[in-house]
């Protein structure tokens, strides 16, 4: 049953082709329109606290669309849930970013959204490097991290438990995301995000 669900949910079969189509949608579309429409209800972003994107993004789209790709995609054993990053560039500015994607009966959206400037971007891949949680049985307990006294935090997981995610954002801004990924015999960080707090 779930096969013939992710068969009729669309063209995208991956987080990658996702955030291609995704990408493609703000330049054609306009920006903050295919942020809302990739989007969860419950998606946020880092405004430089947690909101809610579908409430809290700009209504107007900027004349110019920002341009992103994904440079490394960490995908579930179930492949339902997948987190992408990757550089991003919009006129003369230049980043990172890291997305986490779920595949749904209407196809991939987004739940999670944020990233940083970098004084030096990073290179655009010829190839998306995809990495894919082990299918092996987890055997060792999953410890809930401990947010920082004072800040906000969340955590998330895929459905079978593989791929695992926890951000938190202190009273200032600084903001954190880590995620791991189940590799058969433990989970190995593959995505450490550090932010400093706005000046």
């Amino acid at each position: 049953m779930l096969a013939l669900l992710l068969l009729a949910a669309g063209p995208e079969t991956s987080a990658v082709d996702a955030e291609n189509a995704f990408r493609r949608a703000a330049q054609a579309e306009g920006q903050w329109t295919a942020f809302r429409k990739f989007a969860t209800q419950e998606a946020i972003v880092f405004l430089p606290q947690p909101e809610k994107a579908q409430q809290a993004l700009p209504t107007l789209d900027p004349p110019v669309a920002v341009q992103w790709w994904a440079a490394e995609s960490f995908v579930a054993c179930d492949g339902t849930t997948a987190v992408n990053t990757g550089p991003w560039v919009r006129s003369k500015a230049k980043g990172y970013f890291t997305t986490v994607w779920h595949r749904r009966e209407a196809g991939w959206k987004w739940s999670l959204d944020h990233g940083d400037d970098l004084a030096t971007p990073r290179a655009r891949p010829a190839k998306v490097a995809m990495r894919k949680a082990s299918c092996e049985p987890i055997t060792e307990p999953v410890a809930t991290p401990v947010a920082m006294l004072g800040s906000k935090s969340g955590d998330g997981q895929s459905p079978d438990g593989t791929l695992l995610w926890h951000w938190e954002v202190s009273a200032e801004g600084a903001r954190s995301f880590d995620a791991w990924i189940w590799d058969g015999i433990t989970f190995v960080s593959v995505v450490s995000d550090k932010v400093a707090a706005p000046t």
